[in-house]
């Protein structure tokens, strides 16, 4: 009785440290999406550049997210964290001595592999550590902090650049790394399979679930429309609705607020849905229009509120897809499915501003937003129209062979 006590303890201790490290690593990134924009915008960049500088992240995150996860599946969480943190801190630093556009592109690159390999880590900790009954709630909490950092990183970003230049903000956000090494540190050195796992086997079983086409074709609905958006938030502030630098983080920083509350009742709906996707439809749906009405206002005030509205939606969406995923997985393949889920996030949050960024270019806000939201209210019927009913349960996926003397 004791002992169980006592585990409870230490798995309750590891998980707030592993939420905590999810909120640190989040704030760096969210304080570079503000602070980065508005560098490239000071340095000459057009809005196309400025949205492709969001995607080549995006797209370096989601070629390493599923390398990752194979990676986590033989070694354990912690390396890869660790090193990612590392990788994450000298690109931001590096970034603050830049003094042109086009090697910003390249620390980008930098940042996003490091990014989509933290995201890999983070998931797999927590759903190696959670039984699946609540696993909603768990996954709740892990996005509400790193909502919180979403939170966190604009508001500190946005209020230092009344004191301090641009240049000094990217470098100084990158402190905020520090308070995830905690988490890092108590993550699991063990591997999740003691044999060695191709990628294509386990992958494989993981597409023939029938649960998964529907929840991709969801998850790059959302991703178009959340990323096109939210890529293009800081120049939209600043150009269409006439807010200075500050002002653009504070807006950023309540819709991290809207966001992060939504993620612990979502979690509990999630957790106890009989189905998911019409979460997801719901949420896809909203944020859609909301993403059209916003194109078409100005000012502070009525875009805070159309986006203390619509968050919501969309956040609860990403919490049951999230959990989807989770169900998906086995103990011994988690790192590959999770991997699997960043790939698909960071492709479709890359797609969204180079594929729609032309026609904000060219027409302008409101028409790139129409146009984005009009492809992701059509997934979202594709993604409706299977009617899937998510596993309630993690399906195992069998392993191969052992290799001959292991």
């Amino acid at each position: 009785m004791l002992g169980a006590v006592r585990l409870g303890v230490l798995e309750s201790r590891r998980t707030l440290a592993i939420y905590i490290a999810a909120g640190a690593s989040f704030a760096a990134l969210s304080a570079r999406g503000l602070t980065v924009p508005l560098y490239a915008h000071e340095l000459g960049a057009d809005r196309f550049q400025v949205g492709a500088l969001f995607s080549v992240a995006t797209l370096a995150a989601a070629l390493l997210s599923m390398p990752s996860g194979v990676l986590i599946d033989r070694f354990g969480t912690r390396t890869l964290l660790v090193l990612s943190l590392l990788l994450f801190a000298g690109s931001q630093l590096a970034m603050a001595v830049t003094l042109s556009v086009a090697p910003l592109y390249f620390w980008q690159i930098v940042g996003g592999l490091a990014a989509g390999a933290q995201q890999a880590a983070l998931f797999s900790a927590i759903t190696a550590l959670v039984p699946s009954g609540r696993l909603g709630r768990a996954m709740g909490w892990l996005t509400f902090s790193m909502q919180a950092g979403f939170f966190i990183g604009p508001s500190i970003a946005g209020l230092a650049l009344q004191w301090i230049g641009i240049r000094t903000d990217i470098a100084v956000t990158t402190a905020l790394l520090v308070f995830a090494i905690p988490g890092a540190l108590v993550a699991s050195t063990a591997p999740q399979s003691g044999q060695r796992l191709a990628l294509m086997q386990p992958l494989r079983s993981l597409v023939r679930q029938r649960s998964f086409a529907p929840v991709v074709i969801g998850l790059i609905g959302a991703t178009l429309i959340w990323g096109t958006v939210g890529a293009f938030l800081p120049i939209f502030g600043k150009e269409s609705l006439g807010l200075a630098s500050s002002q653009v983080g504070l807006l950023l920083a309540i819709q991290a607020v809207a966001n992060g509350l939504a993620r612990l009742p979502g979690g509990r709906l999630v957790d106890q849905a009989k189905q998911r996707w019409p979460i997801v439809f719901v949420g896809v749906m909203v944020w859609s229009v909301a993403a059209i009405v916003l194109g078409h206002l100005n000012g502070f005030l009525a875009p805070a509120i159309l986006l203390v509205v619509g968050t919501p939606f969309i956040a609860t969406a990403y919490v049951a897809m999230g959990v989807v995923f989770g169900d998906l997985s086995a103990a011994s393949t988690r790192g590959v499915t999770m991997g699997a889920y960043g790939t698909v996030l960071f492709l479709g949050l890359a797609a969204g501003p180079l594929i729609f960024g032309p026609i904000v270019q060219s027409y302008g806000y409101a028409s790139g937003f129409t146009a984005c939201a009009g492809v992701a209210m059509v997934l979202a019927l594709v993604m409706a129209a299977f009617h899937a009913e998510p596993l309630r349960r993690r399906s195992e996926i069998p392993l191969p062979p052992p290799a001959p003397g292991t």
